[in-house]
Parts: structure tokens; sequence; C-alpha cells
């Protein structure tokens, strides 16, 4: 993966590669920076397959250190970096991180995991052998462990006078990431990519999206989100210039793509939602050649007000998941025709809706989303159970050499139309069941929006002793001036919605909690509506 950096440098060197605040580097000056990080990790012992965790909001040094542990042939852990110290410890115990970079402030925010009662360091995280810091040394030194700063790992490298250390040598099938998940269910899991992987999908979504050399690429989502991560290498591999934008409110994404003349944008649903209530005045968006949404489906009325705010941004609908990074793309030229629709495979993939026994469904039949091909991630992290039920073989598949194809198997229902396009119907275990039939919270969602009443909404089913589920939904007001809203919104539902469809429970909300990656924390809105909604 640390060639779509140096290839890009071979081609336009001096071409800017990457900008962060006032920072600014070419492609020739990213791949110094990241050959002198690779060369200060071996420096310091890492060792093939050794893992490199990064608590780092998006910084150059994020960047480098991902691309620097791939060359020197090691592993990196990109951990989120609105985390707290409980989940931090959990991914550097899972992972057996030996290398942290992070930054003085955010390891104070640790100092639990170092000093649990008569526990040192090495007690509580055993694998740790090494804290890097972007800023300044902490007075307080985790015992057990060297701490450096990164100007020192990088000058070492840069000054030595001994011959550079080789770099372990690997190949595309190796261990290049991991990646956890935000921990919806559970403890966050580590979901194991691939060099092949991550290179066979910057290659297929800058060849559908079209990236090139003239794009400015704004990156707004998590770096340790695959689809925020898929910003840095579809740039890369296309040349591009790819901004790190850490922002406080949404209207700063719209004074960054003014200021800088962005092209692009990847973002969830729930980010979209909130850009497209805003003020694109002065034609802040008339840079824009795309923008792109995953994580969720883009509701029909958010879509509506985006192509408004951006007439010259052409809309990618797209799907994905981290065990297979992405898996459908809709063109632009159908979103007029299938709005609802999440497309079909992307380059270099195929994509498969199956029943319970592995036989094909139908069109129009719903079944379970199958992704085969390079994005095939390589399973969990320590979790050899988990991965047999999610990555599988398809019955009847294709074998090479004897063994099996592994396939992952989304947990995500989907239908396929008579054209080949498919349509989200929602995750397995999110499902609502009331009165008999089964409902998509998404179908939901995209009613009550087109209310006009509210801006953002989850549709959750609560158990019901009678109905099976009941449907709730938690909104957040648009503004709309009425002295009865829930009557207002329940009066357009019964007139729009089916009567099994129409919510049960109304919640207002001045605001919906998301998760570390932007979507909306399902599990948090369940959890505080089962206190609230007896069965």
């Amino acid at each position: 993966m640390q060639d779509l950096i140096f290839a890009s440098a071979a081609r336009q060197g001096t071409r800017s590669a990457i900008r962060a605040g006032h920072t600014v580097l070419s492609y020739h000056e990213l791949a110094d920076l990241v050959t002198a990080t690779a060369t200060g990790l071996l420096g310091l012992g890492l060792g093939a397959r050794d893992r490199v965790a990064v608590y780092l909001p998006k910084t150059v040094e994020t960047v480098a250190t991902f691309f620097g542990t791939a060359l020197a042939g090691g592993v990196f852990v990109p951990v989120n970096p609105v985390l707290k110290a409980p989940q931090v410890g959990h991914i550097l115990r899972d992972s057996g991180a030996h290398i942290l970079v992070t930054s003085s402030g955010r390891l104070t925010g640790l100092q639990e995991l170092f000093d649990s009662g008569a526990r040192s360091a090495t007690e509580s995280l055993p694998d740790l052998k090494y804290v890097v810091l972007t800023d300044s040394r902490p007075a307080n030194v985790p015992n057990g462990i060297r701490v450096l700063t990164w100007q020192e790992l990088v000058a070492t490298a840069r000054t030595a006078d001994d011959p550079p250390m080789p770099f372990h040598r690997r190949i595309d099938g190796d261990l290049a990431a991991i990646f956890y998940t935000s921990g919806s269910t559970g403890l966050p899991k580590g979901v194991m990519l691939s060099h092949r992987n991550i290179v066979a999908g910057a290659v297929s979504v800058a060849s559908y999206i079209g990236n090139h050399p003239e794009d400015r690429i704004l990156s707004v989502l998590p770096l340790s989100f695959d689809a925020g991560f898929s910003q840095l290498t579809t740039g890369f591999v296309s040349g591009a210039e790819v901004t790190l934008l850490d922002y406080l409110l949404p209207k700063d994404v719209i004074r960054t793509v003014a200021r800088l003349g962005i092209t692009g944008i990847t973002g969830v649903p729930p980010l979209w939602a909130q850009l497209a209530d805003l003020d694109w005045a002065d034609n802040a968006g008339g840079s824009m050649r795309y923008f792109a949404t995953t994580g969720g489906v883009m509701p029909r009325t958010v879509l509506g007000r985006l192509r408004q705010a951006m007439p010259t941004a052409a809309p990618y609908l797209m799907y994905g998941l981290t065990e297979a990074f992405r898996s459908t793309y809709l063109p632009p030229a159908e979103v007029d025709r299938r709005p609802d629709s999440i497309g079909k495979a992307i380059p270099n993939a195929e994509i498969l809706v199956l029943r319970p026994d592995g036989s094909v469904c139908e069109a129009d039949e719903p079944g379970e989303l199958v992704h085969r091909g390079a994005l095939v991630s390589l399973g969990y992290w320590n979790a050899p159970d988990l991965t047999a039920k999610r990555f599988k073989p398809i019955p009847g598949g294709i074998t090479q050499g004897g063994q099996a194809e592994l396939a992952v198997w989304s947990g995500d229902t989907v239908v396929r139309d008579s054209d080949g396009f498919l349509y989200f119907r929602g995750r397995r275990d999110e499902m609502i069941k009331t009165s008999g039939y089964r409902i998509s919270p998404t179908e939901v969602e995209d009613l009550v929006l087109a209310s006009g009443l509210v801006s953002e909404v989850v549709a959750l089913g609560m158990p019901d002793a009678r109905l099976g589920h009941c449907i709730a939904v938690l909104v957040v007001s648009a503004g709309t001036t009425t002295d009865e809203p829930t009557e207002a919104l329940l009066k357009y539902c019964k007139e729009n919605m089916p009567l099994y469809m129409v919510p049960t429970h109304i919640h207002w909300r001045s605001a919906l909690p998301r998760n570390p990656n932007g979507k909306y924390d399902r599990v948090a809105l369940r959890t505080e509506l089962e206190s609230r909604i007896v069965p």
C-alpha cells in the first residue's frame, strides 16, 4: 500500500499530496517522511507483523505512521481519537501493539491504563514497549515503557551514518492493518486488512469516481473508519491532494470547501443531513465535482437538498462494510431513476443475494448480501470462531488449489430488482417485526423525513407483547412552527404510511447521539428507550 504514495511521487513529485492546517507536503516530501518514519520504527526494533497503534486526530504524522509502518513491514492499528481510555486499552491489549504513536495530552488521558493500582504498565499492557509523542514529552512517564518524541524518531532515521536497515519484505496477501469496528455490539473487534485489500480498494473506488491529479479531496471521516481511510488511498493512487479536516461544526466543512476549492467529499448520512440544512451561499459548493455517501442509506429529501447546494457535483451512493472495505455504488446517471438503490458491485467484486441455505434469491426476494473478490478481508483478529461465522465459502463456489474461496456474509438484508440493482432493507438484527410484517427501519425513517417536520430521525423496533415489535422514532425538529409537533407528525404518518408502519412512540430530542464513526448510535438510543417503553 505504501507504493500508492511512491508511485505518485515518481510521476508528479512536486505536486501537493496532503494538507493539514498550515502544513502542506508534496508527494516527494510525503514519501521522504514515510521512509524516515519506517526507518525510525525499525530502529525501535519493529519486527515483521508487529503492530503500531495510532491514537491521533487527522495529522500528517498520523498518515506517515500508517504508511511508514506498512513500508517497514509492520501492521498499523488506527484508534479513533474520540475513544476514551477503556476502549483504547482494549484495542491496545487485543491487538498486542508494540508501539503507540499519540500526543502528550492523549497519553495523559490514558494514565489509568498505566497506573492501575499496584500494576505497572508492563502488567496492564504487556506488549507495549514504546510510546512516540508528536509533541512534547510528558512529565509522568509510564513505568516500563520508553517514551520518545516524533522529532527524535524521524531525526535519528534521517541523520544515521550507518547503512539503512532493510525493510521487512512483504507481499500483497500479508496483513497491513487492523481496523476496529465501532463496537456497536460488545467490545470492538479487529478486522484484518491485507495490502491487497487496501490497494484493490483504492484502485476500484478511484476508477469509478474518476479521481485524478486535479482533485482536491476533503477528508472529514475518521481515519480509523475504513471509508475515512479510503480517502487517503483513493487520493494517493490518483495523485490528488487530500486535505485533512477535524471540524468542530458542520459549517466548517462548507467554509473549507469554499476556501480550498474542494472537489470531492465522502460522508455518512447524518453528516450530510446536517450539511443539507446549512446555507451554501455565494456558490460555496461550486467547485465540487462529486459527493459520496456510505455507512447508511441517503434519505431522498437530504439528497435533493444537497444537489441544490452543489449543482455541479455528481452524487455517488455507496454501500460498504469494514470486512470488505467497499461493495457497491450507484452511478450518478441512475440516481434520478433509482434514488433508493445502493447500486451494483464495484469493479473487481461480485455481490450476491443469497438465502440462508446459500441459494441465489430471485428478483425482489430479500436475502443476505454476500461479497466475494479481492476486497474480502482476512477475517477478525484473534477471533477464529467469529471469523468462521462471517467468512464462509459460497455453496458450489470457487475452489483454488483445493481450498474453497471465502466470501464475507454481511448480515445485511437487501433485494435485487430485475435490472440487477440492489436495495438495502436493513441489518438482520435491526429489522422490525410487527403485526406479522417485516419492516425496514430505513423505510420508516425516509417517510418521517419526507414530512418536512424533522431534520433527523432514527427508527427502532421495541419489544411489544401484543405486536411483537412496536415502532419508536427519535427525531430532531426541522424548526417548523407548530403548536402540536407530535400530533402534526402523527397526522402525516397516518396519511402517508400503512397503519402497521405508523410509529407508536415519538420522542423529540435536540440532537441524536453518534458513535465514533459518525453514524447514529442506535445501541445508546435503544438503551434509552428500554427504560421509557414498557413492553
